[in-house]
């Protein structure tokens, strides 16, 4: 059975830094997309990041420049690095995985994956 278990958020000042990580385990894809969304409540959940397992990278454009998703294969955890923090980027962060077609891109469509962490809360205060 495939987990995720996110961790690492927390309360920042605006320019400030966190580092979110994704422990997962169960999974045997060779193939696949993980990724990073976030939602504040009365509000679509939006896509962040997402990682290939060939290693390509997306991002939305609110976080470019600012946010880099990395993975660890070998402790199977996934990361978000958050830099220059701002106040909008206030909201609950979901990591998602699910295997996909060699040779996929992935999504920021959230139907996509079927897998889900519990979520960790982000707040940046200014």
């Amino acid at each position: 059975q495939v987990q995720l278990v996110e961790s690492g958020g927390g309360s920042v000042q605006a320019g400030g830094s966190l580092r979110l990580s994704c422990a997962a385990s169960g999974y045997t894809w060779k193939s696949y997309c993980m990724a990073w969304f976030r939602q504040v409540p009365g509000k679509e959940r939006e896509g962040v990041a997402t990682i290939g397992s060939d290693g390509s990278t997306t991002y939305a454009d609110s976080v470019k420049g600012r946010f880099t998703i990395s993975q660890d294969n070998a402790k199977n955890t996934l990361y978000l690095q958050m830099n220059s923090l701002k106040v909008e980027d206030t909201s609950m962060y979901f990591c998602a995985a699910d295997w996909v077609h060699s040779g996929s891109w992935c999504t920021y469509d959230s139907n996509v994956y079927n897998y889900w962490g519990q979520g960790t809360q982000v707040t940046v205060s200014s």
